[in-house]
């Protein structure tokens, strides 16, 4: 949100059932005031951004295979989600809409008690969102124990994982080079280097 508020782009329109709490505060940027706890996230984001650009409307609600209306004029989407099977169920619907987007996560696990594991971004467009998605490199189901709803201090891995997704939008966009379109990339957080699966 904050990455794409200082784009050109006319309109953003954003989505979240949740109540803000703590942990949203440490993958955010900005200060945290006591009021907003509770809230639903939508307000809180659109109360930090509206003055800093029109056209951004955010919505306390969950979007679903049916919501096809909230996304008509859509020109791309950004899949941000916690849970397999809401994602699944977006991706249905935007890959169904012909709509290009990125989906994010990452997956961390204890090594010795420090946490270790993968940023991915991943980007589907109409002309490979199924291809990609048979590929099976994003989770579409819960697996339990999973490490980042337990460990609520890692902005840094937050703000990585956004910014590079937001490079890869600009990219699909025009606005940087790219030398070599990819359609998930990977960073391992025990080394320096970014894994990058190019287009066929």
């Amino acid at each position: 949100m904050d990455y794409l508020t200082k784009t050109n782009v006319v309109e953003i329109r954003g989505y979240d059932p949740k109540p803000f709490h703590v942990h949203n505060a440490f993958r955010s940027p900005g200060q945290l005031s006591a009021d907003e706890l509770g809230k639903p996230k939508p307000e809180v984001y659109q109360n930090r951004y509206q003055t800093f650009r029109k056209g951004l409307h955010l919505e306390a609600k969950a979007i679903e295979s049916n919501c096809e209306a909230d996304f008509a004029g859509v020109t791309f989407a950004f899949v941000c989600v916690d849970s397999g099977t809401a994602r699944a169920e977006i991706f249905d619907l935007l890959i169904r809409l012909g709509i290009p987007f990125i989906d994010v996560g990452m997956g961390l696990v204890r090594q010795n008690g420090a946490l270790a594991g993968m940023i991915r971004t991943t980007v589907l467009k109409p002309e490979n969102a199924e291809e990609v998605r048979a590929k099976q490199l994003v989770p579409l189901s819960d697996p339990p124990g999973h490490e980042y709803r337990a460990n609520i201090q890692i902005a840094e891995l937050n703000a990585m994982n956004a910014s590079i997704a937001v490079l890869a939008y600009k990219q699909h966009c025009g606005f940087y080079a790219q030398g070599l379109p990819a359609y998930n990339l990977l960073m391992n957080t025990t080394l320096p280097h970014l894994f990058v699966e190019p287009n066929a």
